[in-house]
């Protein structure tokens, strides 16, 4: 509009309010087409148009539809033109707009543009910003002017803006508006789209309990019951009572197990702290031992050698000594001259006289220096320790006795016993151990005796029974036949895992044991004997007892006579027993196993089988069997059968 003749034509801020005034202005140039609202930061995307920078960053990140249509995975597109704005495009402020808008507020509120350095306006938005975080604010009309907005009477879910009834009226009578869906005031308006095709969310498909637009129902949920939201909130709200007085219920369970758990927590705290003392303190007195024990080792060294030193370097002074004198008494009869005989004679009795003095006395330590034995000692202890620590830990992992702790089963004189047992679980000499029969056939080992390996008095009775004879038989030579003792060994081996055989004893002195694969049969009698060399161990019956032997130390059995026994080889727990069989009951008769706890006695056979048995290991092992009297006479127990009755019943 042009200004009348002769009137002064309007100021800036008076035509900025004009401009203002003019209706439509949020949806003209100053506005923004997302919001509805005067452009903030404003930013221009290729086609030309406008947008709030928070805006159009908004619209960016949101999930675009399967084709592409913009969001996040594709780009966005102008919600005005449709024209695609580059995912990579980097958004820039529109100077010229930023200039403008601060003047175009100014004039809006009806005062001066803003001077240099002062505040900027209150950005849109900011009211129901600070509304927002008060409890129970009104949500506000998204199209008042700032600084005079006022409660919102509906929200657009296609238009995402809220209106107060003054700007909700072009919805109730413009006809472009009448698809346009109104609810009730939203705070936040982009949970009513649909996160994939960004339209109104208007049906609940109780197929899949969520919420869904038009598109949503025309595709994926085609086939789904989906009715319309207001029914479904109806439908749940008759559920609601039920459902909080459920959660009332368990939030008063929770409430209650919940103490509950805190104390359990604190006890468990409180158990681990008194525990982590106590472990320290016993930790640090076990240390106090070792290092009283290290400074009395060390002491008894340092004495030894002070003591055996100075006897010692005696010794090497009065040889040294006499050393020189002879030296010296050879040296002066050397040089005596041929026609001086007095000096001559007196000379020769001179280095005579030194000849026949007497020796020094011998040291007492020539044969063994005996603090050297220190070593020995401190990896004894060494051995115990790391054994009690292996055991131990095994029993902090369930393999021990629940309830007491090592310290307290070893004050207990009631539970000493039964901890050395759990601990080793050495069952000789023990008429009270029976075990069911029906457990060892589970490792039954089927045994076949190799006649090339038997003595040339033993007669076989296929490859499952021995007997001693009188008259030699003529076997064929065989590198691996025994020619000093009565001796035969099965075909098997042994190398791994548990094995029991059954072996019965018709007649005579019979020994039953095993031996290592690289045993030289041709040994002489003593040392080729089964128990009497550190590669093989066995049990022996003598006509009166039974008698065990390893490494010529034998340990006398006082258990009565079995005709069948059992063999219990644990290779990998190195461990060898022997079984009285009788009823399908198990009578411990000896245990072979090391054992470093032997207290209050000495027993030469267990510190053999604790120094050397273990080495028996180390090779694979034979079955082996000794027909000591001329009337020896035993079979080995068929369990195949056995174990396949075994089998069935279980």
């Amino acid at each position: 509009m042009e200004a009348a003749p002769g009137s002064a034509p309007p100021s800036p801020a008076a035509a900025l309010r004009l401009a203002l005034a003019a209706p439509g202005l949020p949806e003209g140039p100053f506005g923004c087409p997302i919001c509805l609202d005067l452009l903030k930061d404003p930013v221009t995307v290729p086609c030309g148009h406008n947008f709030c920078q928070g805006c159009l960053q908004a619209l960016r990140q949101r999930p675009g539809p399967p084709d592409g249509g913009g969001g996040a995975g594709g780009a966005a597109r102008c919600p005005l033109c449709q024209e695609p704005v580059p995912a990579a495009l980097r958004l820039r402020k529109n100077r010229a707009l930023c200039e403008v808008l601060p003047l175009l507020a100014a004039a809006a509120a009806g005062s001066s543009p803003p001077s240099p350095g002062a505040e900027s306006p209150m950005a849109p938005g900011a009211e129901e910003e600070g509304a927002a975080g008060e409890e129970g604010a009104a949500v506000l009309c998204d199209v008042c002017p700032a600084g005079s907005r006022v409660a919102a009477a509906r929200s657009c879910l296609v238009c995402l803006a809220s209106f107060c009834g003054p700007h909700l009226e072009p919805h109730r009578r413009a006809p472009a508006f009448r698809a346009h869906r109104l609810v009730a005031p939203l705070r936040r308006l982009e949970e009513g789209l649909c996160p994939r095709h960004l339209q109104p969310l208007d049906g609940f498909c109780r197929a899949e309990q969520t919420c869904v637009c038009a598109r949503c129902r025309a595709h994926e949920h085609r086939a789904h019951d989906v009715v319309p939201l207001e029914r479904e909130r109806e439908h749940k709200e008759a559920q609601q009572a039920k459902f909080l007085s459920d959660a009332e219920n368990e939030l008063e369970e929770l409430a209650v197990t919940i103490a509950q758990a805190k104390k359990m927590v604190e006890l468990i705290k409180g158990a681990a702290t008194k525990e982590r003392e106590r472990v320290e303190k016993l930790f640090a007195e076990a240390s106090e031992v070792l290092a009283t024990f290290q400074k009395e080792v060390a002491g008894f060294i340092e004495d030894g050698e002070r003591s055996m030193l100075g006897e010692a370097e005696a010794d090497l002074r009065w040889k040294e000594e006499r050393r020189a004198k002879l030296a010296q008494c050879k040296q002066n009869l050397e040089n005596v001259p041929s026609t001086d005989t007095i000096y001559f004679l007196q000379e020769f009795q001179a280095l005579k006289a030194a000849m026949e003095e007497n020796l020094s006395p011998a040291l007492s330590f020539q044969n063994e220096l005996n603090f050297t034995k220190c070593t020995q000692a401190v990896g004894s202890v060494k051995d115990v320790l790391s054994a009690a620590c292996k055991n131990q830990w095994d029993h902090l992992q369930g393999k021990g006795i629940d309830g007491l702790s090592f310290q307290e089963m070893e004050e207990d004189p009631s539970v000493s016993a039964a901890l050395a047992e759990s601990r080793f679980p050495d069952k000789s000499n023990n008429p009270a151990c029976l075990e069911s029969r029906d457990y060892f056939l589970k490792f039954a080992f089927i045994i076949d005796l190799d006649s090339d390996t038997a003595d040339k008095f033993i007669q076989l009775f296929g490859t499952k029974g021995a007997k001693r004879v009188l008259c030699p038989i003529p076997y064929p030579q065989s590198p691996t036949r025994f020619i000093n003792c009565e001796q035969v060994l099965g075909v098997n081996l042994m190398n791994r895992g548990n094995y029991y055989w059954e072996v019965e004893l018709i007649d005579g002195w019979v020994s039953i044991g095993v031996v290592t694969e690289d045993f030289d049969p041709w040994e002489p009698y003593n040392r080729g004997r089964l128990g009497r060399n550190e590669k093989s161990c066995c049990l022996q019956w003598n006509g009166q007892n039974y008698v065990a032997w390893f490494g010529g130390f034998e340990s006398v059995i006082q258990q009565p006579f079995f005709h069948t026994i059992g063999v219990f080889l644990e290779y990998s727990e190195k461990a060898l027993t022997f079984y009285g069989v009788k009823d399908s009951k198990m009578t411990c008769l000896q245990q072979l196993k090391v054992s470093h706890f032997v207290k209050g006695q000495f027993d030469p056979f267990q510190n053999k089988i604790n120094d050397q048995f273990a080495s028996l290991f180390l090779c694979k092992l034979k079955p082996a069997f000794f027909l000591e009297s001329v009337d020896a006479h035993l079979q080995i127990g068929p369990l195949r059968k056995d174990c396949v009755s075994v089998l069935k019943r279980r």
